[in-house]
């Protein structure tokens, strides 16, 4: 049983939606700057952290920019110059940002980003799905998603450490469900902020650097007294060793995930799975299904009922996205009979993008499991347990007959 650091009793218990809990984990985290564009339903992120700073409560530098791609680019020269950076953003925003999305990512900028989850237009929606985040899979980012609020104020807190991690150096993104918990009040433990401060190891320390033609280690960051070049042009001479550098990154953020999951769970009490997976029921199912963000309390609710009907049914919650759990799905799911893969967004033309990802995790396997795609939700589509049941009684029954044979099914979809 684990004594946190800082127990329960000492935290501070307050009733927040997610949108705030995020905030508040900005303000404790000593965040040099903001950059901030309002949209629909991130906007109270930015909106409750300008308080902070109108009052005095942070010495923040807030930007207020004429759209998302300003506010990216802008805490790009944020964190080039080696400050600790955040914004935040949703669907179209996020959207607009795809230019600069790589940028920061090559540079190898620890710029932490929310994206509250939201339908992309057209039509106009202002709802969640996860076709926003898919966007933007390949783009080099570390990508995690949380369950409720708690794991949002915790996870946006813990991204800066991940993130400025020297064997990391990349952008992380967290994911919550917009409206579901971006909009949803619930009761949040938060920590001091002296022990918010002490985690991350005080303000950003920019990691260092050794230039040949110096002769001396220097930090990575913009400084006219050791000039460095950031982003200059690259052709096929080193474009690719470049390119690899990232890979070898990436490579290395499992670790650090893990790692910061159990320093955090020493400190407050609280842990995600393994920081990688959150799983329930996993080790004898026949039966598991697959799911991202705040869906997953419903499944597990379902879960639980089932197996206390003797049916031997699981639950994996995927928390980092990317870099992708290739291995530790395969281990997680090599043991089931049918595996359904729920998916809040769509790839048109394809199947939904995390069956595409555990199709490949499990590709090779001498007895691969059944796979069946769930597209779920889109535009905020309500998916009540009566839906997440039906998915595990077919898998069943799937089970029993050794054939899929309708892929991607689409769910709570009107005749």
């Amino acid at each position: 049983m684990n004594t946190p650091k800082v127990p329960l009793e000492k935290q501070i218990k307050i009733g927040l939606n997610g949108n705030e809990a995020v905030a508040y984990a900005v303000k404790q985290s000593l965040v040099d700057v903001v950059a901030a564009y309002p949209i629909t339903p991130q906007t109270i992120i930015v909106e409750k952290y300008s308080e902070f700073v109108a009052n005095g409560e942070v010495h923040t530098e807030f930007i207020p920019v004429e759209s998302e791609h300003s506010a990216l680019s802008a805490v790009v020269g944020a964190a080039a110059a080696g400050a600790r950076a955040f914004t935040a953003t949703a669907s179209q925003g996020l959207a607009l940002m795809w230019e600069i999305l790589y940028i920061a990512a090559t540079l190898r900028l620890p710029i932490v980003l929310a994206v509250v989850n939201r339908a992309l237009s057209a039509p106009i929606n202002i709802h969640c799905d996860h076709s926003d985040a898919m966007g933007m899979r390949d783009a080099g980012w570390v990508q995690i998603f949380v369950e409720n609020s708690q794991e949002a104020y915790d996870t946006t807190i813990q991204a800066f450490k991940i993130a400025e991690d020297p064997r990391v150096l990349l952008p992380v993104a967290v994911n919550l469900d917009g409206f579901v918990l971006s909009h949803t009040l619930e009761d949040i433990y938060m920590l001091p902020d002296e022990a918010v401060r002490e985690f991350l190891g005080g303000p950003r320390k920019v990691a260092k650097t050794y230039v040949d033609y110096l002769g001396k280690e220097v930090e990575l960051k913009l400084d006219p007294e050791n000039p460095l070049t950031f982003g200059p042009l690259d052709l096929y001479d080193y474009y690719f060793e470049h390119k690899m550098h990232q890979v070898e990154a990436m490579d290395r953020v499992k670790e650090v995930v893990r790692k910061v999951n159990e320093e955090w769970y020493e400190l407050s009490g609280r842990r995600y799975g393994d920081g990688v997976l959150d799983v329930y029921g996993v080790e004898d199912a026949d039966i598991i299904v697959t799911v991202l963000g705040s869906t997953t309390g419903t499944v597990r609710y379902v879960a639980r009922k089932l197996r206390n009907k003797g049916h031997k049914v699981g639950v994996v919650r995927i928390r980092l996205f990317r870099p992708f759990p290739f291995e530790e799905l395969r281990d997680v799911l090599k043991g089931a009979k049918v595996v359904g893969v729920m998916d809040r967004a769509i790839s048109f033309g394809s199947y939904g993008p995390s069956y595409l990802e555990i199709s490949t995790a499990l590709y090779g396997l001498k007895e691969q499991p059944l796979l069946v795609n769930y597209i779920y939700g889109l535009g905020g589509r309500d998916v009540p347990p009566e839906l997440i049941e039906k998915i595990f009684l077919e898998l069943i029954d799937i089970a029993k007959k050794g054939e899929v044979v309708e892929k991607p099914r689409f769910l709570g979809i009107r005749e």
